[in-house]
């Protein structure tokens, strides 16, 4: 066993996923058997997905490499091209780090890149949130393939833990922690309504709305169309006022960002369009809200924890187990009016029956670091085989 502290590189290139591996980058920094190894990449270094590695380093956080991979490009193609940078960079990064370990969340292509280069150079890799689906992104297949390349796991749910197993991880190294962003809620402070409307400079004087719409990046779902769909259904519903947020970095993201700015534009009183809110700000416009909108796995994961409704739009999200509060919507305006509608009509049930969220297990943090302290890198992987009836 390696003498401490053991140096553990911890992967990010998107704002959602810092924001969900917060506390665990807390907890890290603060444990002496660790030496905490911080790589940004992606997203995080765009002006135009508004520079938030600056609010890592806010946070107190040393940023030990940062990696520029991102084209801007709304192309397959570009996408295609990023990931290569990404590898290239990362591999260069971890030369230099030699890190013992290294931690990856999620699903996204950056994340791929760094899981790619820490396998071929002989890096074990955590991985957390797999085993989970989403059919209308290609982030389903990434997501699996960071399982198979990852020597140890942390999924969300035990449904996840059994999928993870399914694909040849052995029992013992795959671990049901819960989701880590719902730490946030035990351990981060929320803003009050007032603070929150100050903080993002705009006067919250009515209920309202919070929306994200990423791009399908799997199957027939047109990004702009079904974000005309949105913003004319948000028309209905004068009394609410709308907060939106950017897409992430996908394929056909940047497509849709102008009608953001434009919808806002039209109307400043009742909307506001942010690059990013960051996780405080977020969660504690989460905790106001009349119901979050769009199709952001956010809604599905944390939201529920909230007692607030979510309705999830497209397909993009398909498969993914989800608490009752969830409300599924197709892409066409009718649906997604009757989805907010029904949204706003369980609101006050949730106020006083809170749905069951299958992703709140508690303290994540902790048994994410309890894994990594116990586990042994001499141990080799191997495929665990699961008997069957070929009958």
């Amino acid at each position: 066993m390696k003498e401490y502290p053991k140096k553990v590189a911890v992967f990010t290139g998107t704002r959602a996923e810092y924001g969900l591996l917060f506390w665990l980058l807390k907890d890290m920094k603060a444990d002496t058997e660790f030496e905490l190894q911080l790589i940004v990449s992606g997203a995080h270094l765009s002006p135009e997905f508004g520079l938030t590695y600056k609010q890592i380093e806010n946070d107190g956080f040393d940023i030990d490499e940062k990696i520029e991979c991102l084209l801007s490009s709304n192309t397959a193609i570009g996408v295609a091209k990023s990931f290569g940078l990404s590898v290239i960079g990362i591999c260069d990064a971890l030369s230099r780090l030699k890190p013992d370990f290294m931690v990856v969340l999620g699903d996204r292509y950056e994340t791929l890149a760094a899981a790619q280069a820490s396998m071929f150079l002989h890096i074990p890799i955590l991985h957390i949130h797999g085993g989970e689906v989403t059919e209308g992104a290609y982030d389903d297949v990434i997501r699996h393939s960071l399982s198979k390349l990852s020597t140890l796991h942390c999924t969300s749910t035990e449904s996840h833990r059994h999928r993870v197993i399914q694909l040849g991880e052995h029992p013992n190294r795959v671990c049901n922690v819960g989701a880590l962003g719902l730490d946030n809620l035990r351990r981060l402070e929320l803003l009050s309504r007032d603070e929150l409307s100050t903080s993002i400079n705009f006067k919250l004087n009515r209920p309202y709305f919070i929306v994200t719409y990423h791009p399908v990046t799997y199957g027939e779902e047109d990004p702009k169309e079904t974000m005309v769909a949105l913003l004319e259904s948000l028309d209905l519903f004068p009394d609410h006022q709308i907060l939106l947020t950017y897409p992430n970095a996908d394929e056909g993201g940047r497509a849709v960002i102008p009608l953001l700015e434009d919808y806002a534009a039209s109307q400043p009183d009742r909307v506001a369009c942010f690059k990013s809110l960051g996780q405080l700000r977020y969660l504690s416009a989460v905790k106001y809200s009349s119901a979050v909108i769009g199709n952001s796995s956010s809604g599905i994961i944390e939201v529920p924890s909230f007692s607030r409704p979510t309705v999830n739009i497209g397909i993009r999200q398909k498969g993914r187990e989800s608490a009752t509060s969830v409300i599924h919507a197709n892409v066409n305006k009718h649906a997604i009016v009757s989805a907010i509608n029904q949204a706003l009509e369980c609101y006050s049930d949730l106020e006083l029956n809170p749905a069951l969220n299958p992703y709140d297990k508690g303290d994540a943090s902790s048994e994410v670091i309890k894994l990594l302290k116990s586990f042994n890198s001499k141990d080799l992987k191997s495929f665990y085989d699961i008997s069957f009836d070929p009958q």
